[in-house]
Formats: C-alpha cells, sequence, structure tokens
C-alpha cells in the first residue's frame, strides 16, 4: 500500500444504520419458526404432535406434515419469501442451500404460492459436487435432504432477497452420510441412551432424557476492505502468506478487553441485530489479544441448535463486515508471528428436568452423579485423545496449535488443584463405604462455589473442566463445530457405558460400587491429568513419558480416524458406519492439501507478479543511485552502505526466485504419489518447511525496499488502521 493511499481506510465514509430502537426482547427470533411461533400458527394436536416428535425423536405423519408446511408457508410469506430452501451441511464445511419458488402454475398466466409436507420434508439437491471420500461416483448425483425438526426453520435475507431456510440433514441415494448433521444427531442420540441408563442405574428418578449443550465462543479478525482487496492471499486462502510482523503487536496487553472502536462497535451492533432475529442468543463481544482481534459468544443451547447457530454466526460476521466496508476473517492464523483465532467450544451435559450433570451438588447422590459424568468424560479424553485430536485436524489449525496462543497437539485435561486433590482421595481409599457422611466429607458439595468463583482458568490446557463444564480450547475458528461435538459424544457415551458395565458387575450397594469403580480409573487416567502450563517444553517431554500421542500435523493425526479402535467405535454406535468414517478421513486429507494447493499458488503469484518486480524495481534504483554518486563524486564517493544494502536484495530476490523453483519441483515429486495419505505427509514434511522459507525471505525483503514501491498492505496498515 503506497504511502498517499494510507488515510483511505481512516477516513472511510458509510451509511451507519440502526434497525431496532425498541428493546431486543421485543424481536428476538422473529424471523424463526420457533415454538412459539407453531403455537401460534399451528392447530393445538398438531402442535402437540410436532412437539412430541421433538423430544422423542419420532417423524411426523404425513397429514401433520402438510399442515405444518402450510402454516410454515404463510409465516414466511408474511416476511416477504419468496422461495424456501433445504438449508444443509455438506463436508466442505460451511453450508449450502437451493432456492426454490413458492410460486406454481395453476393456468396460463397464473400461479399460486404452494408448499407441500412432501416439499418440507425432503428434497433433491444435486449431490454430485460435494466431497463424498469415494461413497458415490461424481455421475452419481442423487442426493436427498430430509427436514431436522429439532432446529426451527429460518427466514434469510440476503439484499432484497428473502428465503425461508429449513435445516435438514444431506444423504446420498443408498442412505450414507453426506454431511456433518447426520453423525451429529446419531451421536446425539448415542449419548441420550448411555447417559439416561447411567442415570437409572444411580437411582436418579423423572429422567427421560439427557442433551449435550455448547456454547461456542467464536474469534475472529476485522479488517478495512480496502487492505482485504489488495491481497489475493487473503481473498483466495483467507490468509496472508507474506507479510513481517509489525513493530507493535499485542506484547503491550492493551488490545484484549480494551475499549472497542467506534467502527467495530458499530459493526457488532448491527451483527447482534441479525443474530437476534434468527433467535440466537449472542451475550458477549470484545477485544481479543490480537490487535484487530475480536470474540463473539452466545449463551448455552443444545448441541444441535448450537452447531446450526454457529454456522450462521460465521456467515452473519462476513455478511454484515462488507456492509460497514469490512472483512471478516476467520482462518486460523491470518497473520504470521500474531495470535491466530480459536473458537473454545464448552460442553456439559443436561437431562430434561434441566439438571446440568457436570455441575457439583449440594447432597451425596449429586454428588455421586457429578464424579460419575466427570470421570467418564476424562476417561474418554484418555483412551481416545488420538480421535479429539483428529477432529480438530486441519492446514489452518495447524499454523495455529502449539503457537504458544493455543493449546498444543497433545489432548490432556485440567481439572484444577481442588478436584484432582479430591480424586486423589478416592484414589488412595478415604471413602471406604461410600456413606453420606464420607461423600460430604470429601468437599466435593462446596467445589461448586470454588470452581466458578476462585479456581483458574488454564488458558493453555485443550481439555479444561472450568466448573460445570469443559472446554474444549483446540478447536480453530473456522471450523464447524460438529466434528469435534460428534467424536466427544461418541466417545462419552462409549465410557459411560463401561463404567456402567463395571458398576453393575460389582454388585451390592450402587454407591459403594460406584466408588471402588472411581478407584480403579482415576488410577489409570491419570496420564492425561495435567494442570501446569501447556505451552513449556517441559510438558512435551513429560507427555511423550506418560504416552500421550503428540501428532503436530494434520496427515499424522487423521491416521487416528481409521484405525479398528476408531472404526468400532463409531460403528457400534451407529454414529458412522465404516465405509462413512474412512470417507471422512479421506475428505479431511483432500481438504488439507487443496488448502496448501490454494496457498502455494497465491505465494507463487505473489512473489513473481508483484514481489520480484518491486524488488527488481528498487534494485534498479539502488544501482542507479550509486552509479549516479560515483558519477559525480568520483573517488571520493563512499557507497559502501548502499553496495551492501544492494548486494542484500539481489541475493533475497535469487533466494525467492530459487525456493519458489524448488516448491514447484517438490510440489510435482508429491503429485506423482498416487497414495492420498503419503501425498499429503509428503506435501506437509517437504513443501511446507519451504513455502516458510520463502516467506522469510520476502520479509526481510519488506524490511528493505522502498515503501512507496512494496506491492502489498504491510501489518500495520492491515491491523492498525481501521
Amino acid at each position: 500500500m503506497k504511502k498517499k493511499e494510507l488515510t483511505i481506510a481512516t477516513e472511510r465514509q458509510y451509511s451507519i444504520e440502526k434497525e431496532k430502537f425498541v428493546p431486543v426482547s421485543q424481536y428476538f427470533g422473529e424471523d424463526t419458526f420457533s415454538h412459539k411461533v407453531m403455537k401460534e400458527k399451528l392447530p393445538k394436536d398438531v402442535f402437540k404432535k410436532i412437539i412430541a416428535a421433538i423430544n422423542e425423536d419420532t417423524p411426523l405423519d404425513e397429514e401433520t406434515a402438510n399442515v405444518v408446511a402450510h402454516a410454515m408457508k404463510e409465516w414466511a410469506l408474511e416476511k416477504g419469501a419468496t422461495h424456501f430452501a433445504h438449508w444443509f451441511q455438506p463436508m466442505t464445511g460451511i453450508t449450502a442451500e437451493k432456492h426454490d419458488a413458492f410460486v406454481d402454475p395453476i393456468a396460463p398466466g397464473e400461479v399460486i404460492e404452494r408448499f407441500s409436507g412432501k416439499q418440507l420434508v425432503q428434497g433433491e439437491p444435486d449431490a454430485s459436487s460435494f466431497p463424498s471420500g469415494g461413497i458415490r461416483a461424481t455421475f452419481e448425483a442423487r442426493g436427498y435432504t430430509a427436514w431436522d425438526i429439532s432446529s426451527p426453520a429460518f427466514i434469510k435475507r440476503n439484499g432484497i432477497s428473502t428465503t425461508l431456510c429449513i435445516p435438514t440433514v444431506f444423504i446420498s441415494y443408498t442412505g450414507q452420510a453426506l454431511d456433518k448433521k447426520t453423525p451429529l444427531l446419531r451421536s446425539i442420540r448415542a449419548l441420550n441412551k448411555s447417559a439416561t441408563a447411567m442415570l437409572k442405574l444411580l437411582g436418579a428418578k423423572n429422567v427421560k432424557k439427557v442433551y449435550s449443550n455448547l456454547g461456542p465462543e467464536q474469534e475472529y479478525f476485522l479488517i478495512d476492505m480496502d487492505y482485504y482487496y489488495k491481497r489475493q492471499d487473503l481473498v483466495l486462502s483467507g490468509r496472508t502468506v507474506v507479510g513481517a510482523p509489525p513493530a507493535k503487536g499485542q506484547e503491550l496487553e492493551d488490545q484484549y478487553f480494551g475499549s472497542i472502536k467506534e467502527r467495530v462497535s458499530s459493526f457488532m451492533h448491527d451483527a447482534e441485530e441479525e443474530l437476534f432475529k434468527l433467535g440466537i442468543p449472542a451475550k458477549t463481544r470484545h477485544n481479543e489479544v490480537a490487535p484487530s482481534q475480536y470474540e463473539i459468544a452466545p449463551v448455552y443451547e443444545e448441541a444441535n441448535l448450537a452447531i446450526d447457530h454457529n454456522q450462521l454466526v460465521m456467515e452473519t460476521l462476513r455478511y454484515v463486515a462488507k456492509k460497514h466496508r469490512l472483512a471478516a476473517l476467520l482462518h486460523e492464523k491470518p497473520f504470521a508471528k500474531i495470535n491466530g483465532s480459536g473458537k473454545h467450544v464448552n460442553w456439559s451435559l443436561s437431562d430434561n428436568n434441566g439438571n446440568n450433570l457436570l455441575n457439583p451438588g449440594t447432597t451425596p447422590q449429586d454428588n455421586i452423579q457429578f464424579l460419575v459424568f466427570l470421570i467418564a468424560t476424562v476417561r474418554a479424553v484418555y483412551k481416545h485423545a488420538d480421535i479429539l485430536r483428529a477432529s480438530v485436524a486441519s492446514y489452518g489449525n495447524d499454523h495455529r496449535l502449539g503457537a504458544n496462543e493455543a493449546p498444543p497437539a497433545i489432548i490432556s485435561v485440567f481439572l484444577g488443584e481442588q478436584l484432582t486433590q479430591i480424586l486423589e482421595c478416592i484414589e488412595k481409599g478415604t471413602v471406604t463405604k461410600a456413606t453420606n457422611a464420607e461423600i460430604i466429607d470429601l468437599g466435593i458439595s462446596s467445589l461448586y462455589q470454588v470452581s466458578k468463583d476462585n479456581t483458574d482458568r488454564n488458558r493453555t490446557s485443550p481439555f479444561a473442566f472450568t466448573g460445570n463444564k469443559f472446554e474444549f480450547r483446540a478447536v480453530g475458528s473456522s471450523q464447524s463445530i460438529s466434528t469435534q461435538i460428534i467424536a466427544l459424544n461418541t466417545i462419552v457415551a462409549e465410557s459411560i457405558d463401561e463404567l456402567a458395565e463395571k458398576i453393575k458387575a460389582k454388585n451390592g450397594n450402587v454407591n459403594k460400587a460406584v466408588f471402588e469403580v472411581l478407584k480403579e480409573e482415576i488410577k489409570e487416567i491419570k496420564p492425561v491429568l495435567f494442570n501446569g502450563d501447556n505451552y513449556s517444553k517441559a510438558w512435551e517431554e513429560e507427555a511423550a513419558k506418560r504416552g500421550l500421542p503428540n501428532e503436530k500435523t494434520t496427515p499424522t493425526a487423521l491416521k487416528a480416524l481409521v484405525t479398528e479402535k476408531a472404526l468400532s467405535l463409531f460403528e457400534k454406535y451407529e454414529v458412522l458406519s465404516r465405509v462413512e468414517l474412512k470417507s471422512r478421513q479421506l475428505i479431511h486429507l483432500e481438504r488439507y492439501m487443496k488448502d496448501m494447493e490454494i496457498e502455494i499458488k497465491c505465494l507463487h503469484n505473489i512473489c513473481m507478479n508483484q514481489i520480484i518486480p518491486a524488488a527488481v524495481s528498487y534494485q534498479k534504483k539502488l544501482a542507479e543511485a550509486i552509479n549516479a554518486t560515483r558519477e559525480a563524486l568520483g573517488s571520493a564517493a563512499v557507497v559502501s552502505s548502499q553496495v551492501e544494502l544492494l548486494k542484500k536484495v539481489m541475493d533475497l530476490i535469487n533466494n525467492v526466485y530459487a525456493t519458489d523453483k524448488e516448491i514447484r519441483v517438490r510440489v510435482e515429486a508429491a503429485c506423482a504419489v498416487h497414495d492420498e495419505q503419503k501425498k499429503a505427509e509428503m506435501l506437509s514434511a517437504k513443501v511446507k518447511p519451504k513455502m516458510d522459507e520463502m516467506r522469510e525471505y520476502v520479509d526481510a525483503l519488506e524490511g528493505l525496499v522502498d515503501d512507496e514501491i512494496w506491492p502489498l498492505p504491510k501489518f500495520w496498515e492491515i491491523l492498525f488502521i481501521n
């Protein structure tokens, strides 16, 4: 960015319009076909049927579906909708939709708005161009969408267009999952079955259903649109492939929770208005650690709804940012040597009575229940740390994990000192008879207040217990959180079942049996517990001694999805068949390679078309200045510094060109490998280091070349002029 253009962003003129001038409570959810709307629009018997279907996970009959479809259509028409769309989540990680008009011809020159139960319940988009991981051939185009009645339909506005969107699953002609929602719903069902059975074993009454609840904290960057469109790497890959860090970054710690700038605050308000209309309970907003980095966090919701809402949050951030001439960056590492973005996913369990199963209680029975579900979760993480690591694996997240801003690739669990001491007491046999007095003496009843108010959160832990929930901090900011929750729900369901079998095998007093089993389990799972600094080199060495996996790259981490252990687990709980799970591993590998390929092409184009021409121009300018000085002063000319600078620029230009050539040779060699796993590993091991080397040369040139000649906006401009 040339200096004469630096004021563009600061002098930006754009219209700021506040749409709502009433309390949020008066318009919250106005664009969703919510329970409240259904109660108003549907006959009482139909409303009862659909609520029962949602609660009991059963399908609707055709007659009821027709009534619901008619009411939904009338409501959508009142909102100005002209089209409807089955809104689904294919394996691309984003959402997809095909719009169909409500109108149907009834006579020459005449139409009528129609929407049947069949159109509501099932759709048939072309499936040929979506990732399938080999489940079907490209020429086999048929795929089906099916209505997810547990997630409300909503109105989507885009410019002057208004569309009724119906959340759906997406399956192949043969019934295999082609999306992220189908296995998510299966995992929710599996966890519910296991958890309710455990609660009944422990003596709980009136428990009909158990839900996993989520609260995803979404991080993102906001930069001015001018700078965004001047960088093809940001536009095409979401990340800067070259660029030197600014003189000031985040070291003064003045960004985190700092005063929000006017332009950004206006954007946030605008985005939240859109989210509130969609019934998304956005609660918290603040500056994050890095300059121009922010966070939005919602109130907890049931997992399926929370995941749908997080997809809408990401879409809304991008859409609203454009209205403010900003670009919302969701990539995990948009800027090298600047903190990246994650998505801290808070996960808990609750029953249909509203009881949080990870909430330490005030009665002995509450605390037994709490300990069982706590240990079941920790046990699941210990047993399947490799699967959890694979669930967060992506090309973007590889840039972030373990970079002293995010947890390392080692999956460990933080419980805090007091809870750790309680588990140690159980392991040592403090509880022998499991009487009420003994359980109370453990101090669990006071744990809730301590955990909530006094125990510090370990920000370096990838999986931390934070009072009444676990916070999974390794998730990438651009990722669909369904992948991680599918894994977490399934491994916890298995762990609960295995604990239940061990408790039953003890016979006799259930409470005593529980503590006998917990004593055994705590001893086994201790290697995964760590309350210290996960960023330290010492922990990496200690984790290796404990036998914890530490897969630092996506290609190696993804191998965990196709082990016999993983294939058997997901098949047993009917979450993913062997074919479906293998296909997902292949899809993730292909996505890793495609993301890298895009960056390689961007890096090549930027270096050949922008960096080298600019550097050569500066080289010429230096050479001409040296010659002119010598010509003017003769032997009196002292140009050693200029000559040294010229030599540095020349060497760096040569290094950039040579490294680009070497990258292309290595890419060609990798592409000759036909095994996708080996190809991805080769790209990671051989090409990625060369890309990093190329960046060092380009960033060094940035520090030497005349600012008026340098062709790209620099980080200090992008991050501080907004």
